[in-house]
């Protein structure tokens, strides 16, 4: 089980862009990574995958506005947000898994409002 720690939220406006990044304390080579996001009263969903062989999926909600990229030298995973919306805003959460094993990072706030 890999530590995980997301970076990268904070307060934009509508339309504007943020970078998050998750961090693995060890290597991520063999996990499916993905983004979910929780906003309150929501269910938690998942926003993007990638798997080991850079596969990716999106929710529709996302698709054209959010891309998933990992670097496995770096042991990291990005989730670059473009035309943010205040509809995107939540806790985003890193997740890996290897098989039936999951980690989870802390979580990182994105506020999207004018």
């Amino acid at each position: 089980q890999v530590q995980l720690v997301e970076s990268g939220g904070g307060l934009v406006q509508p339309g504007g862009s943020l970078r998050l990044s998750c961090a693995a304390s060890g290597t991520i080579f063999r996990l499916y990574m993905g983004w979910y996001r929780q906003a309150p009263g929501k269910q938690r969903e998942l926003v993007a995958g990638i798997t080991s062989d850079n596969s990716t999926n999106y929710a529709v909600s996302v698709k054209g506005r959010f891309t998933i990229t990992r670097d496995n030298a770096k042991n990291t995973v990005y989730l670059q947000m473009n035309s943010l919306k205040p509809e995107d805003t939540a806790v985003y959460y890193c997740m890996g898994r290897l098989n039936i094993y999951n980690s989870w990072g802390q979580g990182t706030q994105v506020t999207v409002s004018s």
